[in-house]
């Protein structure tokens, strides 16, 4: 039986890839100068404008998606009865899948015959992204549903995320790092060196000093995490630095040949906590 293959927009691909590939997807919201913006992955949010306004001080905030919210995005599919899987935002840094999961508990209560999973990618961004790109391609290849969900049970632990960021001051917000902490490093050119680890959570893991050494070491712990990187696709996000993203990209071809490697925008959601120049590359291999 076919299935219903859904998302959230934390996972940054562009909403012509979705729609091309029939995956729906429910967006988050952000708050930004008293104003109410849907991330909607590109079809109407301003991101150039988004962008801006964060390198002139502004801090916006996010809100996870609700209980209601989750049951009218599945409704319309429950009522038909077409089975759902939902690749979910990481639990670790949003409570949006546990609304995701009372969401399902409410709606089996009316129809007790539905077929809706929700799978916690453990991941952000292109992370996220990676895995949903992932089944669209085995669905394409014709695999079922329960083939679908044992693959995502062995491999959803094996993407990898490297991150930096450029400006401290959303991690010291976010409580990753100390106001004292950001300022000296911020003096220093310090820039640090993240992971999501094997809860979904992030983790701050190193820091080198300045850009360069930092994209450096994006690159070379992509590559050494590989496992048949001829079969593997990287994706890397950026945010407002797209030269970065290029180098990292160049930095990892001169390493190692892989499938593809795809370069977008780090989406407005993920961006209100990691502000301007951050850039992150996405990979599978071992797992976490």
């Amino acid at each position: 039986m076919t299935f219903k293959l859904m998302t959230d927009s934390c996972c940054d691909l562009p909403y012509t890839y979705l729609g091309a590939n029939d995956v729906e997807f429910i967006s988050m919201t952000i708050q930004l100068n008293g104003k109410e913006l849907v991330d909607d992955l590109g079809e109407t949010f301003d991101y150039d404008w988004f962008l801006q306004e964060i390198k002139t001080g502004g801090m916006p905030t996010t809100s996870q998606v609700n209980v209601g919210r989750y049951i009218e995005f599945f409704r319309p599919f429950v009522e038909k009865q077409v089975p759902i899987l939902y690749l979910a935002f990481s639990s670790g840094l949003s409570g949006s899948y546990q609304s995701a999961i009372q969401a399902v508990d409410i709606l089996k209560e009316e129809y007790p015959d539905a077929v809706i999973y929700v799978v916690d990618t453990k991941a952000a961004s292109l992370g996220e992204g990676l895995l949903v790109s992932e089944v669209i391609e085995l669905k394409a290849n014709g695999h079922s549903l329960d083939e679908i969900l044992l693959w995502l049970s062995d491999n959803t632990m094996t993407v990898h995320s490297w991150v930096t960021v450029d400006d401290l001051k959303h991690l010291e917000r976010g409580g990753r790092i100390s106001k004292a902490a950001a300022a000296i490093g911020g003096l220093m050119n310090v820039k640090p060196i993240i992971v999501v680890d094997d809860q979904g959570k992030l983790q701050n893991i190193g820091k080198v000093r300045g850009r360069s050494k930092a994209l450096k070491k994006l690159a070379d712990e992509t590559v050494k995490g590989m496992v048949e990187p001829l079969q593997q696709n990287v994706f890397i996000a950026y945010a407002g630095d797209l030269e970065s993203a290029e180098k990292v990209k160049a930095l990892i071809e001169e390493k190692i040949q892989v499938k593809e490697i795809r370069l977008h925008p780090l989406g407005p959601t993920i961006t209100s906590h990691t502000g301007n120049g951050c850039i992150a590359v996405f990979s599978r291999g071992k797992k976490r």
